[in-house]
């Protein structure tokens, strides 16, 4: 992901592109992004989707696992099987060959393995910049802190002796169906993962005064990546329709996809819920879209409660936007407003 002086790029492209990873068309994976800082700042954005793929398959594993009763062996049979469709991917492959792998004494590794994460940083990094250019990317956010949430082994351990949830159930009817049903939240919730890092990419590049190429974007993450799949390919097509994209969720293969799978989606999450299994970014996930696809959000009432308080005003529907108002909603004291940040 190489950014920089984009007339050094023909000087190195022959010597990056011969050692890059190569998809089935031998077309390389490396390409130039940008300028300035550019390539940093799309590698941190991967490596943010990274944690958000990584914690969504750690769910739909969680899920099935006490949902359902799944042993290793099974979660992987079932893992190799989704690797064959959409969620075909370098991160579901390889949790097939985690799940199936033994440790000497014939027991599953994976129950062997302390479930305390560790992180290197580019997680964090990149819900901070998203904080700082006020972009909701909030999936990668919730990784992050379910990675901090893990580390607290031992307040957990201690937790669990005190807190109590709700009593433990399997799945007695309609295994195959629960099984197609956490596979459809991992696929509608990594679709919200890449709108929402996409996002992230599209308000960099204004802040910036970058022209990054976001369809080139995917076809360099398809190959040598942890986060290659063939939905990446899909990205690459949406902005082959739309080099101007507004949100991944908009375009027709994506929003056709959401509009299909969303009453499965919530099944996963509604069954989580009830047997109480966290599922932070699933849920997430789904907030977001159900944010992003309602027309009349309750900020009215925030921002009224914010002019009560603190004079902050507010723009009304009934008039242009940039116009902002005050309200003396007590009749006491004057019509003073304040300045007002708006992300």
């Amino acid at each position: 992901m190489p950014g920089g002086n984009k007339e050094a790029w023909p000087h190195v492209k022959p010597i990056f592109q011969a050692i890059a990873a190569k998809v089935e068309d031998g077309t390389p994976c490396c390409d130039w992004v940008g300028e300035d800082g550019a390539g940093h700042y799309v590698k941190m954005v991967h490596n943010g989707i990274e944690y958000g793929d990584m914690q969504l398959i750690g769910e739909a594993y969680q899920l099935l696992k006490d949902g359902l009763g799944l042993t290793p062996d099974e979660l992987a049979e079932v893992f190799t099987e989704w690797n064959k469709g959409e969620l075909d991917s370098f991160l579901i492959d390889i949790s097939a060959t985690i799940f199936a792998k033994k440790d000497d004494d014939g027991q599953p590794m994976v129950d062997k393995i302390l479930d305390a994460a560790g992180q290197k940083g580019t997680g964090k990094w990149t819900a901070i910049s998203a904080l700082d250019l006020g972009q909701p990317v909030t999936l990668i956010g919730e990784s992050v802190f379910a990675r901090c949430l893990s580390a607290l082994k031992g307040e957990r351990v201690a937790a669990s002796k005190v807190l109590k949830g709700p009593r433990k159930r399997k799945v007695v009817d309609g295994k195959k169906e629960f099984i197609e049903e956490v596979r459809v939240a991992l696929y509608c919730s990594k679709m919200v993962s890449y709108a929402q890092g996409y996002m992230l990419l599209r308000a960099a590049e204004k802040d910036q005064g970058w022209n990054l190429n976001m369809g080139g974007v995917a076809l360099m993450w398809r190959g040598g990546c942890i986060i290659r799949s063939i939905f990446l390919g899909d990205i690459k097509a949406a902005f082959d329709r739309d080099p101007k994209l507004q949100n991944l969720l908009l375009d027709k293969f994506f929003s056709t996809a959401m509009n299909k799978y969303h009453p499965a989606w919530r099944k996963a999450i509604i069954y989580g819920v009830r047997v109480g299994v966290p599922m932070p970014a699933f849920s997430t996930a789904l907030s977001f879209y159900d944010g992003y696809r309602t027309a009349r959000l309750p900020a009215n009432l925030l921002q009224a409660q914010r002019d009560f308080f603190g004079a902050h005003t507010y723009e009304r529907v009934d008039k242009p936007r940039g116009e902002f108002f005050h309200t003396n909603w007590t009749g006491r004291g004057g019509r003073v407003a304040s300045s007002t940040y708006n992300a």
